[in-house]
């Protein structure tokens, strides 16, 4: 009897708080250098670590959608946001395993610092293969990690960066 080829995919999660062209690339440069069937972006309802968004979670959702439309090795999952609760990395990766060969969990390099908070961490580490996407600034420190890749990004970009222009703008 054979077993059912399921897709292999990465998962790319996130604030999107809001949505920018360094994601972008990041979901571009993954499609050309992973081995996968498709990305799948989960915006957060809430990230884990923070206490509020800039945008609600709605609107966070469907500029992601928008952004990636036109990219057809890419679904954007509303799965997190559908909980409306702040959703741990581990549950998402579990729910996409009952679907998926999730064999990639796909990271920007700013969260390198911490993730051994993460909760879970050492099942997720155990898991899958992380992707760590460059940013200016963020060392790759990577000791903590099983397997990893590097995607080299060179947009200079964070939403961090975006959200206080709008307020200083707005003042």
């Amino acid at each position: 009897m054979f077993k059912e080829s399921r897709e292999t995919i990465a998962l790319f999660g996130g604030s999107f708080d809001p949505p920018h062209l360094g994601h972008k690339s990041v979901v571009e440069e993954a499609l050309k250098s992973l081995e996968i069937n498709k990305i799948v972006v989960v915006p957060t309802f809430l990230n884990p670590f923070k206490q509020s968004s800039y945008l609600t979670a709605i609107e966070r959702f469907l500029l992601v959608k928008n952004m990636f439309l036109p990219l057809e090795k890419v679904e954007v999952s509303s799965f997190e946001i559908e909980r409306e609760a702040s959703t741990p990395s581990f549950i998402t990766l579990k729910y996409f395993q009952k679907k998926y060969e999730v064999k990639y969990f796909i990271i920007g390099a700013d969260n390198l610092e911490n993730i051994e908070k993460w909760h879970e961490f050492e099942w997720l580490n155990s898991q899958i293969t992380w992707v760590i996407a460059t940013r200016n600034g963020y060392a790759l420190r990577s000791d903590k990690l099983r397997d990893f890749k590097i995607l080299n990004i060179e947009v200079d970009i964070s939403s961090t960066e975006i959200r206080n222009n709008i307020i200083k703008e707005s003042s």
